[in-house]
């Protein structure tokens, strides 16, 4: 197959205009006032998350990328031939390589993102560098039930989620989406997971209150977005940055709090704020081993391999139907 890239497709089941305005109405209803994370990855919210990845404090990525380059002769071994991956959130596509490079002719590369430009250079790169897979991009929220494209190679499919992203889910939820992954890999599939370990809390504070404040100007992006897209009037000097750490719930929470007493206006509808009240932007849940694969299994996985850095900062899990 000679360099490759179909059709971009798209989810048409939802405008993600109109998607992004609901839930920032109902979100800033409510009385702990909320915007969902996945309405970070505008295309300067994706920038923002790329410079995230790189920073000394942000361990995950660089950590995750580790335990892959080390483990992939034995994550590739586990895996039959000529295999469909299929990432969820693809961002950049970088760990994706990895895999492409040690698996054995993988017949297509399925990356799912909501962030459409993001996705479509990323993937016009991939195409251009493995000319023997089909890469098919889907620009979808793969948080909502989405059908992969029609007369896919035939191959066992193999999901990928790296990054931790499924801590971004309330646990209930991140066993829905599993189950949702579970039913589009079939029971022949396999999933390849990230997941973020549980540690010292001074560790995870760093990593979310960088010293360069990339981190805070991507929160913030969340009201630059809102002005531009909704007519809000969110004042950015009037909202700080607030991360930190949850051990009750286990999880880092990232918030946008108002410095100062004020009403804010979306879509002429106006919000009040106290000083101090908070916008819950993003949770991160954190897990050991156990408990993930704990939560895996009840949504119809096994795991059957797990990888770990000699810090025990970070997991890449191999899960399999249960059955």
């Amino acid at each position: 197959m000679d360099h490759m890239i179909d059709a971009e497709v798209l989810d048409l089941a939802h405008d993600p205009a109109s998607e992004f305005r609901a839930a920032v109405l109902n979100g800033l209803a409510q009385l702990q006032k909320t915007i969902p994370s996945k309405f970070f990855y505008d295309a300067e919210g994706s920038r923002l998350f790329d410079h995230i990845c790189a920073l000394p404090e942000y361990y995950p990525t660089r950590t995750e990328t580790g335990i892959l380059r080390a483990s992939v002769g034995a994550i590739a071994a586990a895996l039959p031939p000529q295999v469909v991956l299929v990432e969820y959130g693809s961002g950049a596509s970088v760990k994706i390589r990895l895999l492409l490079d040690a698996l054995d002719r993988p017949a297509a590369y399925i990356p799912i993102d909501i962030s459409g430009g993001h996705l479509r250079a990323s993937a016009s790169v991939l195409a251009f560098d493995y000319p023997k897979v089909a890469v098919i991009p889907v620009c979808a929220d793969f948080t909502r039930p989405t059908a992969l494209p029609p007369a896919l190679p035939e191959g066992p499919r193999v999901g990928f989620f790296p990054g931790s992203t499924i801590g971004n889910f309330h646990p209930p939820d991140a066993k829905r989406l599993l189950r949702s992954f579970h039913r589009q890999l079939g029971p022949q599939g396999r999933l390849l997971i990230g997941i973020d370990l549980k540690k010292d809390p001074a560790v995870l504070h760093a990593a979310y209150n960088d010293a360069a404040g990339v981190t805070a100007a991507f929160n913030r992006n969340l009201l630059v977005r809102a002005n531009r897209e909704l007519a809000a009037s969110f004042d950015l000097d009037a909202f700080e940055h607030l991360a930190f750490w949850n051990p009750a719930a286990g999880r880092v929470e990232m918030h946008l709090r108002s410095r100062i007493r004020q009403t804010v206006f979306v879509g002429g509808r106006p919000f009040r704020f106290a000083a101090g009240e908070t916008i819950h932007t993003e949770n991160s849940y954190k897990y050991s081993v156990d408990e993930f694969t704990a939560l895996g299994r009840a949504a119809g996985f096994a795991t059957v391999a797990a990888w770990t850095d000699a810090r025990q900062l970070f997991s890449v899990l191999m899960l399999a139907d249960e059955g």
